[in-house]
């Protein structure tokens, strides 16, 4: 690939007229995007993707031919989209020494245009130990709540077989006692007359 010339107007916020992250970050063996925005005016020049600290001696991976169409370099990519005034540069199959500085890049006749961004890889056996302990602590969860079941269904069990019949009992015992104290009273509530119709009776039948 061939170097991009010398002279380069570097895009400053709220200045120049190309814009990008600061720093991008992606995993071993995997892919990452890299969205470039520009201003309009800009749809039909070549934009690129360059790698290297320094823009004098950086090297251009892939490029555009001014158009939407999708180019290709070594693992990696490049698709302009006009209408949306920006570009995605795709990574493919990263690797741990892909990390490096890298720059998006626009073809200006008079300074072109450039900015910056710190492309950072992570090992994939990093992001696997965060995945297997986050999976560690699913079923730690799941068998804890799990072992918390029978627990429930023994407390049920006890619910029916002894605290039901126990319940029971109570209740009839009250009642027992309730109905034990009404029948005294029912009796001293008989009329007065029943007693002396019958003593009554017994005086006037002849000896």
């Amino acid at each position: 690939m061939r170097l991009p010339p010398a002279l380069l107007l570097l895009s400053l916020p709220g200045c120049l007229s190309i814009r990008s992250p600061e720093s991008v970050w992606g995993r071993e063996r995997e892919s990452l995007s890299v969205q470039c925005h520009y201003d309009s005016g800009w749809e039909t020049s070549k934009k690129w993707w360059c790698r290297g600290a320094w823009w004098a001696s950086c090297r251009i991976l892939v490029e555009t031919q001014g158009l939407e169409r999708e180019e290709k370099g070594a693992r990696v990519s490049i698709k302009d989209d006009q209408r949306n005034h920006s570009f995605t540069v795709t990574m493919q199959e990263l690797r741990l020494d892909d990390a490096d500085t890298y720059w998006c890049g626009i073809e200006n006749p008079g300074a072109n245009l450039g900015t910056q961004i710190k492309v950072t890889v992570g090992p994939r056996e990093a992001a696997l130990a965060v995945v297997g302990s986050q999976v560690s602590r699913t079923t730690n969860t799941s068998h804890l709540a799990s072992s918390s079941r029978p627990y429930r269904r023994t407390h049920y069990v006890l619910l029916v077989f002894l605290k039901v019949p126990f319940l029971l009992g109570l209740v009839g015992a009250v009642l027992w006692l309730e109905e034990r104290q009404r029948d005294p009273a029912e009796q001293r509530g008989q009329p007065i007359y029943a007693n002396l119709s019958s003593g009554l009776l017994t005086k006037d039948t002849p000896v």
